[in-house]
């Protein structure tokens, strides 16, 4: 990670602490664990908040093309940036919101998304956009990835069951700063078929 970008990182905190949450970005550590289970197979990839692309160096590290790779940054101090180190990437700068808006994404249907936003500080209305949101442009299978600083989930169980969704603790890294954990969210239909017994034939 370069000073430059831990540099641009913490301007963008101070001029706006809860969109960037973090006054650096994520480490190696994190990288490799919000994409341990993310490959080829995995279809398009969507990034939320991907920042200076710490998470995009990281799946493009695991195969991943990097035209299978869409990123919604709000951020214009980012944008331009992720537009230089990633051209053959859809970069899109707008707010994670809008996700669910029909003209967004071209009617691509994404294997996984990778979320950097800060969901804990965010109002519950946001939240159930954005999650709400991405979980109509996620394939029946996909899952949501997000980090936390914080010792449980970061999206409300109440926010979870309104949504249909459960989350799944993947692990923890101490190899960043601060300390990290990662949940997979996915559809409640999908996480009990896969707990099914195999049937008799």
């Amino acid at each position: 990670m370069s000073s430059s970008d831990k540099l641009r990182f913490f301007h963008a905190w101070l001029k706006a602490p809860l969109r960037v949450a973090s006054i650096t970005p994520s480490g190696t550590g994190l990288s490799a664990l919000i994409t341990c289970e993310i490959g080829p197979a995995t279809g398009p990839i969507l990034e939320l908040g991907p920042g200076t692309g710490v998470f995009t160096r990281a799946l493009l590290a695991r195969g991943v093309a990097e035209r299978d790779i869409s990123m919604i940054e709000l951020g214009g101090e980012f944008v331009p940036l992720l537009r230089r180190r990633f051209p053959a990437a859809r970069i899109l700068r707008t707010d994670a919101r809008e996700i669910g808006r029909d003209d967004l994404l071209h009617g691509t249907l994404f294997g996984a998304v990778i979320s950097g936003l800060p969901l804990i500080s965010m109002k519950p209305e946001a939240v159930i956009d954005i999650v709400g949101g991405s979980f109509s442009r996620l394939k029946p299978d996909g899952a949501f990835y997000q980090f936390t600083y914080g010792p449980v989930c970061p999206i409300r169980n109440s926010i979870l069951k309104r949504l249909h969704l459960r989350a799944e603790w993947i692990g923890h890294t101490f190899r960043n700063f601060p300390p990290a954990s990662v949940y997979r969210i996915a559809r409640e239909t999908i996480r009990a078929q896969q707990a099914l017994p195999p049937q008799p034939a």
